[in-house]
Formats: C-alpha cells, sequence, structure tokens
C-alpha cells in the first residue's frame, strides 16, 4: 500500500495552513490541487508548497468545481504510482487526527473504499442534517444496501485503482454531486465499503461553497439519473452486486 494525501481547494486560506501542518507528521505525501482559486489562497498555498518539500502543488487556472480538481487529483496521484487516497477538505471541518483511523481502516483492507461517517456536534446546521438523510436514503436505493452509512463526507480513502478505471470508463460529475456518484458507482463496480465514524466540525466564520438550490438541483438531477440507470439495468438482469467489508 502505497497512500498519499489528497486536498482540493478554492478560496480557503484561513486554515489551510494549519491542517496541513496537522497532516506532517503523518509523513505521507500531498496533493494540494487549486481550483483556480483567488489571489489570497494563492498566496498562502504557493508559501506552503515552496516550504515544505512533501507538497505538490496542482494549479487549475479556471475554477471547475470540486469533482474537477478531485479528478485531477486522482489522476496525478495515479501517476505517482500512489494506491490510494486519503483526501480532507481544506476548511478544516475534518480533524486531520482522524487520518490515521482511515489509514487504519485501509490497511485492514486495501480494496476497499474508505468513508467517513460524520459524528457532528452542536454547531452542525439542521438543514445540514437532513439533507444528508435524504441524501443517504436515494443512495441506499440506488445501491440496493445500506452499506454505505455517509455518501457526503469528504473525508474518505480512495483507492485509486478502481477509480482510474470508472474514470477511463465514463464521464463523471465535476461539482458536489460527484462525491456522491463515485461512492454509487464504485459500489456498482464491486469495491467493498467501510465505514469510519470521524469528528466533523462547523466553524462560525467558514466558508462554504454549498449552494442550496444549484447543489440540490445537481443532486436531486444525480439521483433521478442513477436511479434510471438501475432501472435499466434490472431490466436487463444486470443488478449491481454489493460487495460489504466487514
Amino acid at each position: 500500500m502505497n497512500p498519499c494525501l489528497l486536498i482540493p481547494i478554492y478560496n480557503q486560506p484561513e486554515r489551510i495552513a494549519d491542517v496541513v501542518a496537522r497532516l506532517e507528521p503523518l509523513r505521507l505525501p500531498l496533493l494540494l490541487v487549486d481550483d483556480g482559486s483567488d489571489l489570497r489562497t494563492r498566496a498562502v498555498i504557493d508559501a506552503l508548497a515552496a516550504r515544505l518539500p512533501w507538497v505538490e502543488l496542482i494549479r487549475r487556472e479556471r475554477n471547475g468545481g470540486r469533482g474537477a480538481a478531485l479528478k485531477t487529483g486522482y489522476r496525478r496521484a495515479a501517476e505517482r504510482g500512489f494506491t490510494h487516497a486519503l483526501q480532507l477538505d481544506a476548511d478544516g471541518q475534518h480533524d486531520p487526527s482522524q487520518a490515521p483511523r482511515m489509514l487504519d481502516a485501509v490497511r485492514r483492507d486495501p480494496k476497499a473504499l474508505v468513508l467517513g461517517v460524520p459524528v457532528f456536534d452542536d454547531s452542525a446546521p439542521a438543514s445540514r442534517l437532513y439533507g444528508r438523510w435524504i441524501c443517504r436514503a436515494w443512495v441506499w436505493l440506488e445501491t440496493l444496501s445500506r452499506a454505505v452509512r455517509d455518501p457526503l463526507c469528504g473525508l474518505r480513502c480512495v483507492p485509486l485503482e478502481p477509480v482510474q478505471r470508472l474514470l477511463a470508463a465514463r464521464p463523471l460529475a465535476d461539482r458536489m454531486e460527484f462525491d456522491v456518484e463515485l461512492v454509487v458507482r464504485l459500489v456498482w463496480a464491486g469495491v467493498p465499503v467501510r465505514s469510519v465514524e470521524v469528528e466533523v466540525r462547523y466553524f462560525d466564520d467558514g466558508v462554504s461553497h454549498y449552494r442550496v438550490w444549484r447543489d440540490n438541483w445537481l443532486l436531486s438531477r444525480l439521483h433521478a439519473r442513477l436511479c434510471l440507470e438501475l432501472l435499466e439495468r434490472a431490466l436487463r438482469g444486470e443488478l449491481p452486486r454489493v460487495a460489504v467489508s466487514p
């Protein structure tokens, strides 16, 4: 197993230096994907990459969305020979101290997709909690199982070989809905799922790029497309067999 760290970032300069500093004890290479950020964010991450030899900065000149940034990161990780990408968000919501538990889970089952399951405190907005339950129910329907305990958490460890096969076979979403589509399609491909409970924090001054109307529309369209595809598979007698990792 040869893992790396992966962080997509877009206009979030406030906490990225602290997140990177707290990841340093892991002694793993970090791929930091700048998705067309503003000058303030660029200055912060340019300084990090110049000072820390274990950080590789990958720059996308134009903002393409979360999915586009992650796909860029996955492809670069595969090019460098990594087998897994442990991804975190740049805003500090994912406590880097949770990373060793994710890595332990993937060491026990290197073929598995390891998903973080958020344990929220009182800072979590109620709308986010309800939205997660709705999305989770859709994913249970689309995968015909309850193997995926949370399809939205950005703290996850991704096996790169099946991801590369998936990206080569078909186009995937470029924005916030990418995380959900990747999970469902990996489950359909027979990749087993492990879940690890992780602490997630919300900050009063946090910057969210989640746009309620746009992103809910994109998620709704994705679920409709996945359900139709599942129906087509059922009519052909090709329902996915879900592999659940213990």
